[in-house]
């Protein structure tokens, strides 16, 4: 039985081909149901077809193989795809620590890989915060945080319309609308209402979140609060960017923690700084 991609092709595909098979891709959803999302190089393109029918028979739960087709674009920052193999329906419902997350990949940003990441920011937060989830998606932020604690309210804001539809399905899948409010908009015209009244505030919108600091610092209460900052780095000193930023944009502060929160590309990583400020 094969363990992995590479097993499954070695029949399929030269050798030299098969040096340059993914290693890895995301698989979003369930036992029932999921859409594989790899990148497939350019000399393997007459190989595709092939490709995604053995991520189909290594994953049994795979309906749908999405191939990467563009680099992430526009004012809402997606990515096209290609539906190489299955099913057209590409919505999923994805699980993650406990709770549900229904998405389509093809229409709004999501990564399982950052689960951890989600994860790590629901511990920090303390009980009763009042939480401003920037750029908030489908809202995998604010519901692992309110799965999590017994928070005050996390407003959670995204301009993507279709990610916004998601966000309502997931709050009510997870009966988390006494907690969470969520709002269709800009983040600079939205977070208006909201200044002064956060404890702590998201930002996990990794390429021009720096242009958003000064909102942000603004959400925050009188006293200060946290921020979660988060960039691309590179290089030796990966976070050496992103804190150049934050000593750029913002007057009072501390930073808390640095931490990598996942591999972009060869030494490219998205990484995450935590702030105090006031």
């Amino acid at each position: 039985m094969a363990n992995n991609l590479k097993d499954i092709l070695k029949e399929k595909v030269s050798e030299k081909e098969l040096e340059l098979v993914p290693r890895s891709f995301e698989v979003i959803g369930s036992k029932e149901k999921s859409v594989a999302v790899v990148e497939i190089p350019e000399e393997l393109e007459a190989k595709e077809k092939i490709i995604a029918e053995g991520i189909m028979q290594l994953h049994k739960s795979v309906k749908s193989v999405l191939k990467k087709s563009s680099e992430r674009r526009g004012k809402l920052r997606l990515r096209e795809y290609k539906l190489v193999a299955g099913d057209k329906n590409t919505e999923v419902l994805h699980k993650e620590h406990g709770y549900l997350l229904k998405v389509d990949p093809q229409k709004t940003y999501f990564s399982t890989r950052e689960a951890t990441e989600r994860q790590k920011i629901a511990e920090q937060v303390k009980p009763n915060e009042t939480v401003m989830a920037m750029f908030s998606g489908i809202a995998p932020f604010a519901i692992a945080i309110a799965k999590k604690q017994e928070v005050n309210k996390i407003y959670a804001v995204e301009l993507n319309k279709n990610a916004h539809k998601y966000a309502e399905e997931n709050v009510r899948i997870n009966k988390l609308a006494h907690k969470i409010v969520l709002i269709q908009g800009d983040v600079k015209e939205v977070c208006k209402k909201y200044f002064g009244k956060c404890d702590r505030v998201i930002m996990p919108l990794p390429l021009g979140a720096e242009s958003f600091l000064d909102v942000a610092t603004k959400c925050l209460k009188q006293e200060g609060g946290i921020i979660h900052f988060y960039n691309w780095g590179e290089g030796k000193d990966p976070f050496e960017k992103a804190v150049k930023l934050i000593e750029k944009n913002c007057k009072k502060f501390e930073i808390l923690d640095k931490r990598i929160v996942l591999p972009y590309a060869p030494r490219k990583y998205k990484v995450c700084i935590d702030v105090k400020m006031g």
